[in-house]
């Protein structure tokens, strides 16, 4: 998401995942420019992340969620990686899929609210904002997993098995470090606790 800040009477649009606007100095059709634009940019984006994240922990590509993610993103993702090949692991076609449609999103966002465009300052807060949009993946899919592990709706569920692929990489060292209490597992607490000390880490480079 962009967060747009008022400083000297002009908006100045930054990398951020929330939309903040000051609604009174935008007139309606550009609210819902800006609605629109981030709203599909950003799950566009966000699936082209999911899928990238599921294939680097060798998640199983035939679940159905996984399939659907693989549908929505491969008339993109296909001819460019006759381009760009993958690194090792690291699908690096959805990973500049991903930055490309951040800076294309975040110049339209400008052009609706301020008509500048500053190319440096975008690019930056595509980064910042890619790297927060995978944090907050794993922030909810942490969130998700200890969901569906209290009420008990964890098996034959085909969302569950993508989770755990992509969470126990993350909460394995922390098991290593954390030990169970009374039989309760405080390793996903942890996680999520490191991770919304990065997001104000990261928070902090904007300035």
């Amino acid at each position: 998401m962009i967060i747009f800040q008022r400083r000297n009477g002009e908006f100045q649009g930054v990398g951020e995942r929330l939309l903040k606007i000051e609604v009174l100095a935008l007139n309606t059709l550009q609210q819902i420019g800006v609605l629109l634009i981030d709203t599909l940019f950003s799950l566009y984006i966000g699936a082209v992340i999911l899928r990238m994240l599921l294939g680097y922990v060798g998640a199983n590509f035939y679940n159905p969620l996984s399939q659907f993610l693989v549908k929505i993103t491969n008339p993109v993702l296909i001819p460019l990686r006759r381009f760009i090949p993958s690194i090792g692991k690291i699908d690096t076609s959805a990973v500049i899929l991903a930055l490309g449609l951040t800076i294309v999103k975040i110049i339209l966002l400008s052009l609706v609210v301020t008509g500048n465009v500053n190319i440096i300052s975008i690019i930056i807060a595509s980064i910042i904002d890619l790297i927060k949009v995978i944090i907050w993946i794993y922030i909810i899919s942490l969130l998700v997993q200890a969901i569906m592990s209290w009420i008990g709706s964890a098996h034959g569920n085909y969302v569950t098995p993508l989770i755990q692929s992509l969470t126990t990489p993350l909460l394995r060292p922390i098991r290593n470090v954390v030990p169970y209490i009374s039989g309760m597992d405080l390793s996903p607490l942890v996680a999520i606790l490191i991770l919304n000390i990065l997001l104000i880490i990261i928070e902090g480079l904007r300035f």
